[in-house]
């Protein structure tokens, strides 16, 4: 036996003639069969005669890009048109507010020029109406005293209030020089001072600045110390007009013939003569 006997071939077996023969004739068949379908095939078909566009994707989408610009730039407009209108009727409200402050402002002075008129008025009449009730309350007190006394006594009263010295001493001279030195102070009704007073209010300040503690009111004042005459008085009498306890204006006698009193809201404080307004009656305090 060879050496090599053992090792086996690696040959591949040859094919029989029958199998290969089989194969020939299939692939033969199939061959024919497409042969036969690709000459039946051209000559039922049509030759293609047109050809179909497809739509250009480029064209359409320039156009919406070009209507959205122009859609924004009408938004843009619009935007803008409608800032402009907030800003026109922001100043036409602020010119509204401003002129309303301006009417309201010119309402007010006018109502306070007004009111100043009229409270001037009224205290004119006052002054007016107190000095015909002191016309009248003098005729009415002096009409006994005349009957009794006689018309002479009567006219020798102004004559000796005014011959009455005008050089006071002691606490008449301080109750004297305290009322000449306010003066020129405005009337409030109700004031006491330091710079404003009413007829009583300056009454009472310029005893208390003596020592002397008066009534606040002139209906107190005129019976605050011992009636005396018109003819007898002495700088530092108390003058009242109206009747002694219901009287309702004092002043301070300074002496000459004249007083010390604050008046009205339009005169002030001033110093008359006792012609100017004749008291009706004289306390002494000191």
């Amino acid at each position: 036996m060879s050496h090599t006997a053992h090792i086996p071939s690696h040959r591949k077996p040859r094919r029989r003639a029958s199998k290969s023969a089989l194969r020939a004739g299939v692939a033969g068949g199939v061959l024919s069969t497409v042969a036969v379908a690709g000459a039946a095939g051209p000559a039922q078909a049509e030759p293609v005669t047109q050809t179909i566009e497809m739509p250009t994707i480029t064209s359409g989408l320039a156009t919406a890009v070009a209507a959205s610009a122009q859609a924004t730039q009408q938004v843009a407009l619009d935007l803008e048109a409608q800032a402009h209108e907030d800003a026109a009727a922001q100043d036409a409200a602020k010119a509204a507010k401003k002129a309303k402050a301006e009417a309201v402002r010119k309402a007010e002075a006018k109502k306070k020029a007004e009111a100043a008129a009229k409270a001037k008025a009224e205290a004119e009449a006052k002054e007016r109406a107190e000095r015909a009730s002191r016309t009248a309350a003098r005729t009415t007190l002096s009409a006994p005293s005349s009957s009794s006394s006689g018309s002479s006594a009567t006219a020798s009263a102004p004559s000796s209030a005014t011959s009455t010295s005008s050089n006071a001493t002691g606490s008449a001279a301080s109750i004297v020089a305290f009322a000449k030195a306010q003066v020129g102070d405005a009337y409030v009704s109700g004031g006491t001072g330091p710079n404003a007073w009413d007829c009583s209010g300056l009454v009472q300040a310029a005893y208390r600045s003596v020592g002397i503690d008066l009534p606040r009111v002139s209906q107190a004042q005129s019976t605050a110390g011992t009636q005396v005459s018109l003819s007898n008085l002495q700088p530092g009498d108390i003058l009242y007009w109206g009747a002694a306890g219901s009287a309702y204006h004092v002043a301070i006698y300074v002496g000459g013939g004249q007083f010390v009193g604050a008046q009205n809201s339009s005169t002030g404080t001033v110093q008359r003569s006792m012609d100017y307004d004749r008291p009706t009656g004289a306390v002494r305090v000191l």
